[in-house]
């Protein structure tokens, strides 16, 4: 039962990682190629449409899942506790970051330049780190499962 909870875990957070990675290299560029209307409005779709069932289940089971396989995996267990760190701080980069800027794009009114102006710059870097993040909670419960250490 603790590996098929780690290996869930360990897809939750590749499926994670790799959207903020595709958020990184494609779909930030591709709407900051655009004009501020069309960067602000984008983002205000995205925001929108992210927050559903499939999304969530990844975003918090990734963490939830890796912090059960803590306590489910006997002994050392120093890639688990790693990938689950991670992972949470993945959740507090969004909640303390993201979620913020969202609700303030959504509520900024029409003024897309001023919008944009104060959103996209922490929204990318904020992302990016968000990202590696994920990524390297992804890569240490890929080191759990791989030598079968925890």
């Amino acid at each position: 039962m603790s590996l098929v909870v780690l290996v869930a875990a360990l897809v939750a957070a590749g499926l994670i990682a790799g959207l903020f990675y595709a958020y990184a290299c494609s779909v930030l560029p591709g709407l900051a190629r655009g004009d501020d209307k069309t960067f602000v409005e984008g983002m205000r779709g995205i925001n929108v449409a992210i927050v559903n069932p499939v999304f969530m289940l990844t975003f918090l089971g990734a963490p939830v899942l890796a912090g059960v396989a803590v306590f489910l995996n006997p002994g050392p267990r120093p890639w688990v506790l790693a990938g689950f760190g991670f992972l949470v701080v993945m959740v507090v980069i969004t909640g303390v970051v993201h979620i913020p800027l969202n609700n303030a794009l959504a509520a900024g009114g029409d003024d897309h330049a001023a919008l944009r102006a104060r959103f996209e710059t922490a929204w990318v870097r904020w992302n990016v780190l968000r990202a590696l993040v994920s990524t390297a909670g992804f890569g240490c419960l890929a080191g759990a499962v791989l030598t079968g250490r925890g």
